[in-house]
This record gives C-alpha cells, sequence and structure tokens, in this order.
C-alpha cells in the first residue's frame, strides 16, 4: 500500500514560521514529533528506523522520534533512504517540506531548532576534516565534506559569489575563515531568510540575495570568485548554460563549478541531469577561457576568465 503523492499540493512555507502557523486543514502531509516510537499497528502504512506513516482521512501523517543530538544535514539521507526511495513518498516540493517540518518540529521556537541544525552539521563536517577516512555516501555529511573542503581550497581571497546557495554551508564556511567578503544567493526566500538570520545568530557577516542562478543582480565583473557547487545537476542543459554565462560576466579571478557523478539523476533531490567528466570538459571549452576538469568525490570545473 503507497501514500499517493501530494506534490501538487504542497504549499512554500516559511522555515522560520511556527509549526502552528504553517498547518491548514487542506494539507496532505504533516509530522508530528514524539519522545519515543508509537505502538505498533494502530492504522500505520509503513514504519522506518525513524519513521512511522499513518493515513489520517486525506491526509498523511509523518511521526518521528529523532533527538536534537540527531538533527544535521543527514535527515535528507534518511528520508531519501526511508520514504522517499522506497516510494511511499515522492516529488521534490514534498521532500522539501517533510525535511523543513521535521528541523522546525524539535524546538518551538524555529530559530532555535535551526541553530541546532547548522552547529550539529558544521561541527560534523569539521569532524569529517579531522578523520583520515571520509564517507562516501552522496546523501550524508561526510560525502559533502570532502566537496567543501576542496570548495574552500579553490576560492580565492576576495569578494566570492556563491549561486544557489540553498542552506549556505558553504558560505558560512567561506565566512568564517576571513578571507572572502560572501555573498549567497539563491532563488528561494525562505533559504535567504533563514540563511540570514542563522548568520547573524552566529555572528557572521555575509549578504544575502534571492535570484535566479542566470540573472543575478549584480555588475560585470564585481566579485573574484563565482561558485557552483552542486547547482548543475537542478538545471536542464540550456539553463545550466546560461548560470555558467552569467559567472563569466560577473568573475574577475575563478569560477569554480562541482557536481556530482550519478548513473541517474537523484529525483528527491532535484536532479534533471548528470554529468561527466567529458560533460565539464565540453562545458570549459565553450568558455573559450583557460580551465581545469578534475575529479574529487565528484567533477570540478575550473575556469579562468580573460
Amino acid at each position: 500500500m503507497s501514500v499517493p503523492d501530494p506534490a501538487t499540493e504542497v504549499q512554500v512555507i516559511d522555515p522560520l514560521a511556527p509549526v502552528s502557523a504553517d498547518r491548514s486543514a487542506d494539507r496532505l502531509v504533516e509530522v508530528v514529533r514524539r519522545s519515543a516510537p508509537p505502538d505498533e499497528g494502530c492504522g500505520q502504512v509503513t514504519r522506518t528506523r525513524h519513521f512511522c506513516l499513518h493515513r489520517r482521512d486525506h491526509r498523511v501523517e509523518i511521526t518521528h522520534w529523532l533527538r536534537p543530538e540527531q538533527l544535521d544535514n543527514d535527515l535528507a539521507g534518511i528520508l531519501a533512504e526511508e520514504l522517499f526511495a522506497p516510494g511511499w513518498l515522492s516529488g521534490a516540493e514534498t521532500f522539501e517540506q517533510v525535511f523543513t517540518e521535521v528541523v522546525r518540529s524539535m524546538a518551538d521556537d524555529p530559530l532555535l531548532a535551526w541553530m541546532a541544525f547548522y552547529d550539529n552539521t558544521l561541527n560534523r563536517i569539521r569532524k569529517c576534516w579531522a578523520r583520515t577516512a571520509v564517507e562516501s555516501s552522496p546523501s550524508s555529511i561526510g560525502g559533502f565534506a570532502p566537496v567543501y573542503r576542496r570548495a574552500l581550497r579553490l576560492v580565492t581571497p576576495g569578494r566570492v559569489l556563491d549561486l544557489g546557495s540553498c542552506f549556505g554551508f558553504l558560505p558560512i564556511l567561506l565566512a568564517e575563515r576571513g578571507r572572502n567578503t560572501v555573498i549567497a544567493s539563491d532563488l528561494a526566500p525562505g533559504s535567504m531568510r533563514l540563511l540570514e538570520a542563522v548568520a547573524g545568530a552566529r555572528g557572521q557577516r555575509l549578504r544575502t540575495l534571492v535570484c535566479d542562478a542566470t540573472r543575478v543582480p549584480l555588475p560585470d565583473r564585481s566579485v573574484d570568485t563565482v561558485t557552483a557547487v552542486h547547482l548543475l545537476e537542478h538545471m536542464d542543459a540550456e539553463q545550466g548554460d546560461a548560470v555558467l554565462a552569467e559567472a563569466l560576466r560577473l568573475a574577475r579571478r575563478r569560477i569554480v563549478v562541482a557536481v556530482p557523478f550519478e548513473d541517474e539523476p537523484t529525483a528527491a533531490y532535484g536532479h534533471v541531469r548528470t554529468f561527466t567528466r567529458a560533460d565539464l570538459d565540453e562545458l570549459g571549452r565553450a568558455t573559450q577561457c583557460r580551465y581545469e576538469v578534475s575529479e574529487h568525490h565528484g567533477g570540478w570545473l575550473v575556469v579562468h576568465p580573460r
């Protein structure tokens, strides 16, 4: 018995809104936190290690019993493995809604819940850096930790614009090291509002922009480095080409592009296409600038504008 895909009904949600303020009678998915797993049975559609799904009339209720210390970006992999890969839920919008509601359910004050999420994630990224061996799962913090480390090494001192920042872990890590003036950008207003609030609470200075990565409201050659880390796999080829053209317009010194290497696009994360090393080489040649392509937990294209 599978749960129908409710993605068409998902509404844009504010990650900083109280959970009670974002619930309505016509919503098809609702997240509830308990201190302990519920009893077996009781109308469950399915039960996993971290979640239990129930039908409540026309609504799907997702119960979880995650603890605050478990709240970090590995939640993405847990949701994908336990609820989305088996087909109990589907759709990138549904994934985003469930992810957000699980985080917000951890505290009465949503900013406190998100602060725990960011603190736990950033601390675990640093722990991965301290290990000699790093996990390789692309859905885990361990999978992204070496990507962030390499991006930090490739970004030159000066002003940096990060395209498609999402939660903004890379902009925060760039701001922490004190070598860069950081601008984070994303199409989602809620993500940028959240990043701005969290960075402010952490005492970090960075600027946020709500914009399409193909049309950034900044002057030509206004930043030293443009980063697009795990962004192009969310776009079709035409959009991806437009992002790279915009990066060429904006960057004075360097463009850093990173993509995962996948056999099939991971739909739960909103991926719509895959890349090979040859694809990155073709993108580099199209810039008519000096470039390098390499592999390190995925593929990398570094372009040096004229």
